[in-house]
């Protein structure tokens, strides 16, 4: 598990954080059904989702339309504020840097994820920005919270382009 040092830490315990990634889980099951990479994040605001959302690149023709961007977005709305302190955003998968940017900048305390990313992680595999301190905001992060499921539904998904030809 992959945790980095940060302010606004959440008392949460380990079955707060699965209860609320399952609630991310069951959107990376939506966007799987959709036909979407399977990502889905909720945010957490206090003891409630105030968010939910799962990728919609393909449905949206949108390249930015990644679970995480989608969650911040509805999050923001939520709350009336682009800040999102106090919150704490759940993703079944390491966030991309594009993530991890609009993480930074909705000044997110807390990130909790489920499945690395070796491949376009910002959190630990490729990237650490999240906890760079040459930036003006840092956040504290949690992975591998319910890592095998998050990964599954990932391989399963890809293992099925596979086999239907697509990429």
């Amino acid at each position: 598990m992959f945790v980095t040092p940060a302010q606004n830490w959440p008392t949460a315990d380990s079955e707060d954080h699965e209860r609320f990634m399952r609630a991310a889980l069951s959107e990376a099951e939506a966007a799987r059904a959709a036909g979407e990479v399977p990502v889905g994040a909720v945010v957490r605001f206090e003891d409630r989702v105030i968010a939910a959302a799962h990728n919609q690149r393909e449905q949206l023709h949108d390249p930015t339309a990644h679970a995480e961007m989608i969650a911040i977005t509805q999050a923001a709305e939520a709350l009336g504020s682009w800040r999102l302190e106090g919150c704490v955003l759940y993703v079944t998968l390491e966030p991309c840097p594009m993530c991890a940017g609009a993480i930074l900048q909705a000044r997110l305390p807390v990130v909790v994820y489920g499945a690395t990313d070796p491949k376009a992680g910002a959190v630990e595999s490729l990237f650490q920005l999240l906890d760079d301190r040459r930036l003006n905001h840092r956040c504290r992060t949690l992975g591998g919270v319910l890592a095998q499921p998050c990964g599954e539904i990932l391989t399963r998904f890809f293992r099925q382009q596979r086999e239907l030809g697509k990429k």
